[in-house]
């Protein structure tokens, strides 16, 4: 119970610091918001073990990518994508943003996840190179 709390609170966390950095948060924690957010904290530890075993790296975009593995490893990075997905549109939606923020909000969740990547686990550059 400890370790999902503490997962929940990561996932929100990391909503949160990306948000922040262009002033724009989750303003209301709608049911649909808070399913994906509980997704993201029930699917952390397995993501985590791929990323440590570079099977997933980050993207430059926001998302995850899946760098070898089966189908386990491409159905959790299809699940997690989506989640990340409608949680960035939330924040644009609830932030009344147009229509070209997605990206925005895409880039700036993906420079928090590189920096918060463990060492050795692969994360994409602006470039588009795996470090």
């Amino acid at each position: 119970m400890k370790r999902s709390l503490m997962a929940l609170s990561l996932a929100l966390c990391l909503v949160s610091t990306a948000a922040l950095a262009q002033s724009y948060d989750i303003k209301e924690m709608t049911p649909e918001v808070k399913s994906a957010l509980t997704s993201r904290k029930d699917r952390f530890a397995d993501l985590k073990a791929f990323k440590a075993q570079g099977l997933v790296g980050e993207t430059n975009r926001g998302y995850v990518q899946a760098l070898g593995g089966g189908a386990e490893v491409k159905a959790l990075v299809a699940a997690e994508n989506q989640d990340r997905k409608f949680v960035y549109e939330a924040i644009c939606e609830q932030n009344g943003l147009g229509s070209g923020a997605l990206a925005t909000v895409e880039t700036v969740f993906s420079r928090v996840q590189r920096d918060k990547a463990s060492p050795g686990e692969k994360v994409q550059d602006e470039s588009g190179n795996w470090n």
